[in-house]
């Protein structure tokens, strides 16, 4: 597959001295759906604002489609729609005429049904003559995306774009992204809602403290970070986990009524018939047994975590 987007040896250093960015090297590609997770000043917006040509890199090199975003800044600028964390738009200004101004400025001609359908698929054609001020918050964010799209882009940046907003607008911000994506955009999310990035993305990308510190498709990502955890229901409780299974780990949980064990799934062996041979012969009864899997916040929560 093809990269839109091609990062080499970016970083950033703000004048207080703080680095934002540390040698990041990142490609992204045509049509897929990229997740950026992080924790708050990880650097998330920092890479996207240099990507966007709304901050200046300290070092480094980006391309969009092709187009240095230096040199070739109108080139590259005109290929990306994005949706910032803050809303700021003209509050005194109709939703059309907000949507339609934004298209022009890209040099776009007009092209009124594409910007009805566009408000349409965003819910806001009821709104369209309604002005900026008047809207709730979540139709401001739907306004704030209009925007992004209203010049056609071939990638849309989504920073933090539901935060703060209500499950309506959640639901149809990820039935749009599908969409989009279906269409041949390429998506690039940043997120606090890890759920989001397990929904949607093809692959994650998590960094930390300014470091780009793992990218993996997801399913990849999951399947080699994620850990299962067996749950065993104890027939009676125990006060304390016996020594002669401490080669096992177990957590003691629920008052004493149950153990779990934590295991590579991927391991030829993952110590789990051993382990309940070994509790028959000290003659320690259940009730049940049951597995989960580790989710896509608890592999982001033990990445950062080492980082720290």
């Amino acid at each position: 597959m093809s990269s839109i987007i091609a990062i080499s040896n970016l970083t950033k250093t703000y004048a207080s001295g703080l680095q934002a960015l540390k040698a990041v090297d990142l490609e992204i590609n045509k049509g897929e759906i990229f997740a950026l997770l992080g924790p708050n000043e990880a650097g998330k917006t920092t890479l996207i604002s240099i990507i966007c040509g709304i901050v200046t890199a300290t070092t480094g090199t980006v391309t969009v489609g092709g187009a240095d975003i230096v040199r070739d800044y109108r080139a590259s600028r005109s290929k990306i729609g994005l949706v910032p964390q803050e809303l700021s738009t003209d509050a005194f200004e109709t939703v059309w005429a907000t949507v339609n101004f934004s298209r022009r400025l890209f040099g776009r001609a007009a092209n009124p049904t594409f910007i009805e359908k566009v408000l349409r698929e965003l819910s806001l054609w009821d709104k369209r003559n309604d002005r900026i001020m008047t809207l709730s918050g979540g139709m401001k964010r739907r306004v704030m995306i209009a925007k992004a799209l209203s010049h056609e882009p071939e990638i849309l940046f989504l920073d933090e774009p539901t935060a703060g907003v209500d499950v309506e607008l959640r639901r149809d911000m990820w039935a749009l992204v599908r969409g989009l994506r279906e269409r041949g955009a390429t998506i690039i999310l940043t997120t606090h809602y890890i759920d989001e990035a397990e929904e949607m993305a093809d692959r994650i990308g998590v960094i930390s403290k300014g470091e780009l510190i793992v990218v993996e498709e997801k399913t990849a990502l999951m399947k080699k970070l994620g850990k299962k955890q067996l749950t065993i229901l104890l027939q009676d409780p125990m006060n304390t986990v016996p020594t002669t299974l401490a080669d096992w780990n177990l957590v003691l949980a629920a008052d004493g009524s149950q153990i779990n064990y934590t295991f590579d799934a991927h391991r030829e062996d993952t110590g789990i018939p051993s382990l309940l041979r070994r509790m028959d012969e000290l003659g320690i009864g259940f009730t049940d047994l049951n597995t989960t899997q580790s989710s896509l916040e608890d592999i982001f929560v033990s990445l950062v975590s080492d980082r720290t």
